[in-house]
This record gives C-alpha cells, structure tokens and sequence, in this order.
C-alpha cells in the first residue's frame, strides 16, 4: 500500500468523545496547524491559561493564554519541520475583543520583525469552554522551494497595533491578511468616508456594497498587484460580515469585480462588533498565485449547485484544493436527508454532514485527489453542540484517521439559513 501524501502532526484525542485530532497536517512543501488552543494533551483548557485561585497574582489571563497559544503553534510547526519565520497566513478568533491586544504582546514577543499576514475576528465561542481565543496557521517548510517573501506595497497600511505583514509571497502562491475599509495610517481613521454613505442621507449608497468595493479597489488589488498577481489570478477568500444577510449586496460587487473568475469563497458571520474597527461591516482575505507562473488556477465545477450563483465549488493552484464555503443546500434550499434530528424543521447534523462530504469528495476526485488527503477542517457551527457528531461522520468517511478540524460557533443563521453547519476545506493535490 503506498504512503499517503499528507501526515498528521502531533495527533491527540479530543474531547470526551475522544476525537481523533491532529493538531497538523504536512504535505509536499506544506504545513497547516488547524484548531489551535491552550490547550492541555486531553483537549481541555490548559491551566496555564485558566485563573485559577489567584486570578490577579500574575500576568494578565489572556497573556499568558496567548503565550501559551503561541507554544503549541510553534510545537506543531516544529512537528513538520519549520517555524514561525517560515509562516505565510495566521487567522484568530475571539470571543472578547479585550483578549486581542494581549495576544499582538505576545506574538510580537514570539515572533519578533516578522508577523505572517493575519486575520482577527469576534465569535461567540470557541470549542473549548473557557478558551479566550483560537488560531489556524499555515507555513512552508524551509528549502521546500517556497522562499518567504514579506512584501509591503506602498500606500497599504495594515492595523496600527498589529504589525504584520500585509502581503506575503512564497514562491507563485500569494497570501493577502484581512483588509478592513480603512483609511489612514495603521487605519486610526476608522472606516473611510467614501466606504460609507454620507451622515444623514439614507439611500447614497448601499453601506455593505461601499465597503466591499473600497476594500477591493483601495487594499486588495495594490496588495495583489505588489507581489505580481491581480484578481484574475486569485483563488481563495475568506469574508467575514457583520450580517450573513448583507451577500446577496456583496456579491454584486464581488461579480462586478471578478467576473468570471470568481475565487472560491466562504462567508462567515461574525459578532456585532466583530471587527477591529467597531462599525464595520466587513473584512476579506485572500489566497492568490502570481501572473505568469509556475502554479495553474483552475476552477472545480461540480454536479451539485455551488452555495451562491456564479460562485465555483472549488479552485485549485497547483497542489492546494481550495473549497467555497460548503453547507448542505441544494437549490431548493436545506436538503432532506434520511437522518433527521428529531423534532427539528432542519436537518439533523448526520444527515447534513453525509451531504457535504459527498460535495468534498466530487470536487476532490476532479482535481486528483481524495478526501483522505485533506489538510485543514474549519466548522463553523450555530450550535457547537453538534461538534462531535459531525466529527464521527469525518472518521467514518476517513477510517478513523486524525482530523485536521477546528470548530468556531457563529452567530445566527449560515448563508443558506436552515443549515447549522459551514466547512471550509484545504486538501492536498499528490
């Protein structure tokens, strides 16, 4: 039987479930570190980050929980044979906007000049009880023939207490950080005057579709085109809204704007306020590939209807898969399988999850892969609760293998309501 392409890194059980997890995956040149918390080797708070009986005796909680977020990255970069210097996307998650600036100490304490662009929004909570915040993390693994290039094109500032770098390159793939609309130096003008309509008037514009489009114009595309790439060649983008309900607006602009390139994209609803900058209302980030290089963009097309129109079910660039956001959703709306949540008008998380890893596995066989070779899981949920049943339909899918899964619970209804759980998949392509 011959060795699979991907490894788990570090893989712990979860939980009281005792879930297979790995806390990373590695493949080719690649090393994601999924799900990372303060936790301890059961998946439980770790005590380090918990106050204890002297909760004002020492270092402040979030701190010392950051700190401790940082050492298990680092263990897991160090798993796959590389490090923070070599990190290319940071994404965090809160559920209290008070814990951010103590996790910017101590990741400048960590990672010193060189911060990978980075992504920082507010849930509602996180899977472990208690934990003050989360990340995801990928790097290249030194000499793998993806050199880390910082890049800082002229006129994009990023966040005045952040530091990271707005734009990374690493060989022909391109990785943008979460871009507010901002103005201003370190963006301390807030949202920018032409992002919104002007005070007092109600329909000079439409606000959501305003900040979309000086995102895109006035941040994505000088980041893209500093590091030689453009919209046309990008592949994956997170977008993260203050209200799930403001994408039909948003994807107007994004068509306006991409045509018929479209990337593969996932919507996530995040708290009110969610963003560094309290009134805004949205935050994108980007994966791309360079103009002219080595590394193809190809768009998955699948049997079954992609979540929005004009939107691809997946997009591939090279050996990364990258997935638009998945929910069990045909065009009639939330699909009716044989497995039902017992008086619940939606269906039950068994059925819904069989679904969506049916959709994975089409969009992976056109690529050249399989599901097996998956190396990052996030899970948004309305309802963590159902976190572990939908892991178990993972492992019977997987054979029991180490899932690469992390699980965010999301405010309100997902981009199909009716739907309870969003998956938002990276894979491997041999």
């Amino acid at each position: 039987m011959p060795a699979s392409p991907v490894e788990a890194l570090l893989p712990i059980k979860l939980g009281k479930g005792r879930i297979p997890y790995a806390r990373g995956m590695r493949a080719g040149p690649w090393v994601f570190a999924s799900g990372i918390l303060a936790a301890d080797d059961k998946g439980n708070l770790a005590p380090v980050a918990a106050n204890g009986g002297r909760p004002l005796s020492g270092p402040p909680r979030w701190y010392r929980e950051a700190l401790c977020l940082y050492r298990r990255a680092e263990e897991v970069l160090r798993a796959g044979g590389t490090d923070l210097a070599h990190a290319v996307r940071s994404d965090q998650y809160f559920p209290d906007w008070r814990a951010v600036p103590f996790l910017h100490l101590a990741r400048k304490e960590r990672c010193g000049d060189y911060i990978a662009p980075s992504t920082s929004v507010l849930e509602p909570r996180l899977l472990i009880p208690g934990a003050g915040m989360s990340m995801e993390m990928i790097a290249v693994r030194p000499g793998a023939g993806l050199d880390v290039k910082p890049l800082y094109p002229a006129g994009l500032d990023v966040p005045s207490t952040s530091a990271f770098a707005p734009v990374v390159a690493a060989g022909d793939y391109v990785f943008v950080a979460g871009f507010l609309a901002a103005w201003k130096p370190g963006d301390l003008g807030g949202i920018a005057p032409e992002a919104k309509p002007p005070e007092g008037h109600l329909w000079k514009g439409n606000r959501i579709q305003l900040e979309a489009d000086y995102i895109i114009r006035k941040k994505l595309v000088p980041a893209l085109e500093g590091a030689g790439a453009s919209l046309e060649t990008v592949v994956k983008a997170q977008v993260y809204l203050a209200d799930i309900h403001d994408v039909p607006a948003f994807n107007q602009v994004w068509a306006r704007h991409f045509g018929h390139a479209v990337p593969a994209t996932t919507f996530v609803q995040t708290l009110v306020p969610g963003f560094a900058i309290a009134e805004a209302r949205c935050e994108i980030n980007l994966v791309a590939v360079t103009r002219g290089g080595k590394v193809p963009r190809t768009p998955v097309k699948g049997n079954y209807p992609a979540v929005c129109d004009g939107h691809p079910l997946a997009v591939r660039a090279g050996n990364l898969l990258c997935f638009s956001g998945l929910v069990a959703a045909d065009a009639d709306g939330p699909v009716r399988g044989k497995r039902r949540s017992a008086g619940r008008s939606r269906p039950g998380i068994r059925a819904q999850m069989e679904y969506l890893l049916n959709v994975a596995a089409e969009g992976c066989r056109a690529s050249g892969t399989s599901l097996e070779n998956v190396l990052r899981i996030q899970q948004f949920h309305t309802d963590l609760g159902e976190f572990e049943p939908a892991c178990r339909t993972w492992l019977e899918r997987l054979g029991g293998r180490p899932l690469p899964i992390s699980a965010i619970q999301v405010p309100g209804p997902l981009v199909v309501p009716g739907c309870s759980v969003q998956l938002d998949l990276w894979v491997y392509v041999p």
